[in-house]
């Protein structure tokens, strides 16, 4: 991001050229962040059997997948069609992984027959497993009673999750196993998401690496991931440095008192592509109720749901003046909701009907959750690559989307 004659540039380019020329609202991602977050993450973990899944949820645009694959990135899926994606970008079935609960059976025949490794989520599910490939190998996906995560639904574990097997169930899963010949050699967690400080995850490190001595012949550890990034001012970045040091000091104490090297298995998204991506739109209608100053934008909680689903933050500024007078308004969509709004009482520098707007960091979990909710349709995603921008995704039309009605 970057302010040339007082207008937002993003990825080199002039946020007001690429709305010109590709149309808002419109994702732009950057490809080199994306690349510059791997690299965080390959170069200061320095265990030689490191495993880099990206969580294709996070950002499924197939352009995505295939520039991470090309960076050397594997997948983490939790459906048949977050597979096919993956499967259709050019990962190989050994580089993915499959984790998710409430699968029916023919999802996991899916699976078996496509050689995806799965950590099964449930006793029911490992049973359905047993039954549909037995003499197979799995990973069976752990609740250890712990998570992390500003919101009750960025949470993925601990006593009111629905993830995981209870470590109190382990002896059952391994009865289960047995019927079937099945060998456990891989265990996972995922504690949830919003982790700016490697203590929580280190933490939830060290719990699995203990249970993980009540199994022999293990393959692989797999620490799911919940690294995020700095969205409200004040935040500080993650201290990859740092958790790179812990995360190497915590599977090395558990390969030498294990006696016997294990795949570590990393599953960052959020980490990855949020602040590659921003959504831009344009300033539709500025007005006042009673005290309150509403900008209207050209987009809503159909292209962006996290603000709604989540009360998530994003910082939002004026890309057509970066600097200049300033105003306290609160920024909301066009979707016929009271909660499509993306900031509440933001300080922004005052715009005019006509001005762009970004909405930073919105490079995780913003296009991949949209939807055609108030029949909106869907807005174009372009990628910035070394000096060239292009079109990944193709603006939906509505003529498109109405025979799904």
């Amino acid at each position: 991001m970057e302010n040339k004659e007082n207008r937002l540039f993003w990825g080199g380019f002039d946020v007001d050229f690429l709305a010109r020329k590709y149309g808002t609202p419109l994702y732009v991602y950057d490809a080199k962040t994306i690349r510059e977050r791997y690299r965080n993450i390959v170069d200061n973990i320095k265990y030689p059997y490191l495993k880099v899944h990206y969580a294709v949820k996070a950002n499924s645009n197939p352009a995505i997948l295939r520039l991470l694959k090309k960076e050397g990135a594997n997948a983490e899926t939790v459906s048949q069609g977050s597979v096919s994606l993956a499967l259709k970008a050019g990962f190989k079935p050994n580089q993915i992984i499959y984790t998710c609960n409430g699968v029916e059976e023919k999802e996991l025949k899916f699976l078996a027959e496509n050689h995806i490794r799965v950590n099964i989520d449930s006793l029911s599910q490992l049973e359905k497993w047993g039954q549909i490939a037995p003499n197979t190998k799995v990973g069976l996906r752990l609740n250890l009673d712990l998570h992390a995560g500003s919101h009750a639904h960025l949470r993925t574990g601990g006593k009111k999750s629905k993830f995981g097997i209870h470590f109190s169930k382990i002896k059952e899963a391994k009865k289960i196993a047995a019927r079937y010949k099945l060998q456990i050699v891989g265990l996972h967690q995922h504690i949830g998401t919003d982790t700016l400080t490697p203590k929580p995850y280190i933490q939830a490190m060290k719990a699995l690496t203990k249970v993980a001595h009540q199994f022999g012949n293990l393959e692989y550890l797999d620490f799911g991931s919940g690294l995020s990034i700095p969205y409200k001012p004040g935040q500080e970045p993650l201290d990859i440095k740092e958790f790179g040091k812990e995360f190497d000091k915590t599977i090395d104490a558990f390969v030498h008192d294990y006696g016997k090297e294990v795949e570590a298995i990393i599953e960052p998204g959020r980490y990855l592509v949020a602040e590659s991506g921003t959504l831009i739109a344009k300033v539709t209608d500025i007005k006042e109720n009673g005290n309150v100053t509403f900008i209207a934008v050209n987009t809503g909680m159909g292209h962006l749901v996290r603000p709604a689903m989540y009360g998530a933050y994003h910082k939002i500024i004026n890309a057509s003046r970066i600097k200049g007078k300033k105003m306290k308004a609160t920024i909301v969509g066009n979707i016929c909701e009271s909660g499509d709004t993306f900031g509440t009482e933001r300080d922004i520098v005052a715009p005019k009907e006509g001005d762009l707007i970004a909405i930073l960091d919105a490079g995780a979990y913003g296009f991949t959750m949209s939807s055609f909710y108030n029949a909106r349709v869907r807005p174009a995603e372009i990628l910035i690559d070394a000096g060239k921008a292009r079109v990944i995704r193709k603006r939906q039309e509505i003529k498109d989307a109405l025979p799904y009605f």
